[in-house]
């Protein structure tokens, strides 16, 4: 069978299946490169456990992983990538990614620090013709459930530069969320691990149940 049309078939019944009442799976992107794609274990089941409680969704409690250059993306409606070092996409992987963002998906990138250059190389392969824009305050992903009127909060420092949400837009959609010096999913990790007070840590995830209530609303 021709893999547009398989492509085709594994989007559509993954669409149904995102708009029913049934719990919902998210996942991690795994990316090859020598990337700590792995990194913060603990942020996207604390994130899903806070956004169940507190904006009514119905994730699984245990997020899925995937390859980007794996069709099983096609199951999930958005997947959260991390890291601090190399990005490598594989031909394979940008035409598998590219289908699946074009097609509804949907990528929230968390820039631990160090992969800056690395991701926004690959996105620039994924999307010759697109360029990372910084999203407007006003957008509505800082203003669902809970509102963030000066934008992306600040969890982490790094380099002393303001916290940017930057976005893909792709036919006037945005497919992807890119928080830049905020490392929003060290906020979501377990308190001991940073040692971030509960403030900080409340700030980040309220921001990351607004990224998913976006995605699952619009």
């Amino acid at each position: 069978m021709n893999i547009k049309i398989i492509t085709f078939l594994l989007f559509l019944s993954s669409f149904l299946n995102w708009n029913t009442s049934e719990a919902q799976q998210v996942a991690i992107l795994k990316y090859e490169g020598g990337g700590d794609w792995y990194a913060n274990p603990t942020a996207i089941p604390n994130l899903i456990q806070f956004s169940n409680r507190n904006i009514s969704t119905k994730i699984d409690k245990n997020p899925a992983t995937v390859s980007a250059d794996n069709v099983e993306i096609f199951n999930y409606p958005i997947v959260f990538m991390t890291g601090h070092g190399n990005v490598i996409f594989s031909e394979n992987a940008l035409e598998n990614m590219r289908n699946y963002l074009k097609s509804g998906g949907f990528l929230h990138i968390s820039d631990n620090y160090g992969m800056d250059k690395y991701i926004r190389r690959e996105m620039k392969r994924l999307f010759p013709d697109a360029e990372f824009k910084e999203i407007p305050y006003n957008h509505p992903i800082y203003h669902q459930t809970f509102d963030f009127s000066k934008g992306v909060p600040k969890i982490h420092e790094h380099d002393k530069k303001r916290p940017q949400g930057f976005g893909l837009f792709i036919d006037g959609r945005l497919v992807c969320f890119y928080d830049y010096e905020s490392d929003l999913s060290d906020g979501w990790e377990d308190k001991e691990i940073h040692n971030d007070d509960d403030e900080t840590r409340l700030k980040a995830l309220k921001m990351g149940a607004n990224i998913l209530e976006y995605v699952f609303t619009n």
